[in-house]
């Protein structure tokens, strides 16, 4: 199978859409040697903020020595980025010759009277085969969609399980209160394994406190609302946590402040289990951390943002940091968002920063809602709102409108984030 062959066989698959529970991958991972059993790991759910997270923990033990998986999702730029050990992606060759193994096997499941895995169940699987092949110490592993049944939910040897922000997304999957979301999100816990979660809403601390005293985890809530002497900044932030002071990281946008004190409780809890590493080593993997697409400046005069802000939760969260790091001024966006979410919600939480809004079509997904009936829901609320063809369209637009103290900000569906950062980078910016 060559690399083209290889993703036109997952563009296929596709048409198994997304089927919550574990009898499929069990049945695929069975008829693979069960790879996922021989690998000890971090397990990372949440609504918002799992992939920062995640970050800094792949980071940090990375510095301290360790061999670390990771998978997440969406990829940004390259398909391979979701499946990377040591922060290097998977190779095309092993791509090509684990779905070749998978294929076959899927084939012969469906021989046998089964449903063929989905896209998101063989990637799964293929991360397992190359985690357990790279000899990984550790895998940092999130969750695609709630935890209970999510793919990735077949792992047994969790060290530590961590919650992120939990909020309202997914709901016509993962149900419609907090309550219901956060129990599809303890799905994840163990027993008997270690538990950092967030401290956040009081109903969604019950759902996990609940979950964790039945099956005898060690929990602990990450108080970052102790937080201290925070500095925020564009390129660097720092902030005092407990005994630490100073603790510096290069992601911008308010939260990551938030995500960055969860992970060092994570990093704690993981010390203490057998992966330790040092006070030197934690800070240097926080502040090398990256995580393009989340609050990431792509440039200046005009600043331009780049930032995933796809569900309720996250638009206020960016809502807070365009206040806080521009207050006052002019702001051009560039929406663009799946049917699947609350795009009237976030549009309400958003609009009014905006000069102007332009709206762009998600490119390459059925899931895409189209700019013009975007811009038919914006302009409900907003009397300057344009839809465009392109997303080339988008960024000449937003760059001609743009004075030099303006703020672009480029927000919604992940999907088309690395495209969208590509362009800008390449045509506004000079860089190649």
């Amino acid at each position: 199978m060559k690399y083209i062959e290889a993703m036109e066989y997952m563009a296929r698959i596709k048409q198994y859409g997304m089927v919550p529970g574990l009898d499929s991958i069990r049945a695929l991972c069975e008829r693979l040697d069960n790879p996922q059993r021989k690998l000890p790991l971090v397990h990372v759910a949440g609504t918002n903020g799992k992939g920062s997270v995640s970050t800094f923990l792949a980071f940090s033990l990375q510095c301290g020595g360790y061999r670390v998986g990771r998978f997440l999702s969406p990829a940004l730029s390259d398909y391979r980025e979701e499946i990377q050990v040591n922060g290097k992606y998977i190779t095309k060759t092993a791509v090509c010759r684990y779905l070749e193994q998978i294929k076959a096997v899927c084939c012969g499941m469906v021989e046998e009277g089964l449903p063929h895995p989905t896209y998101f169940e063989v990637e799964t699987a293929m991360a397992f085969l190359y985690f357990q092949e790279k000899k990984c110490d550790i895998v940092v592993l999130e969750t695609g969609m709630g935890g209970l049944l999510d793919a990735t939910n077949v792992v047994e040897d969790t060290k530590l399980a961590v919650l992120t922000s939990i909020s309202r997304d997914h709901m016509s999957f993962l149900g419609d209160t907090l309550a219901e979301i956060a129990a599809q999100k303890v799905g994840i816990l163990k027993k008997g394994c270690d538990v950092v979660a967030l401290k956040q809403a009081q109903e969604v601390m019950d759902v996990i406190e609940k979950k964790a005293n039945a099956l005898g985890c060690r929990l602990t809530f990450a108080p970052v609302d102790s937080v201290r002497r925070v500095h925020y900044g564009l390129e660097k932030q720092w902030f005092d946590y407990g005994e630490r002071k100073r603790l510096e990281i290069s992601l911008a946008g308010q939260y990551q402040i938030e995500n960055a004190a969860l992970a060092v409780e994570a990093l704690d809890k993981l010390g203490k289990s057998g992966f330790p590493i040092t006070e030197e080593k934690l800070r240097k993997g926080l502040l090398e951390a990256k995580w393009p697409g989340r609050f990431t400046v792509l440039g200046k005069k005009p600043f331009f943002i780049a930032d995933g802000a796809h569900n309720e939760d996250a638009a206020r969260r960016l809502v807070q940091s365009l206040n806080f790091y521009f207050p006052g001024r002019r702001m051009i966006f560039i929406m663009g968002m799946l049917r699947d979410k609350e795009y009237e919600k976030v549009i309400a939480l958003t609009h009014s920063l905006a000069d102007q809004i332009i709206t762009v079509t998600t490119p390459n997904n059925p899931r895409a809602l189209s700019a013009y009936e975007l811009a038919q829901w914006v302009a409900k609320v907003h009397p300057k709102v344009t839809a465009v063809d392109s997303l080339e369209e988008a960024v000449e637009m937003s760059r001609l409108l743009a004075g030099s103290r303006d703020v672009i900000v480029a927000f919604g569906s992940l999907s088309f984030m690395g495209d969208l950062m590509r362009i800008v980078e390449t045509h506004m910016y000079g860089k190649e």
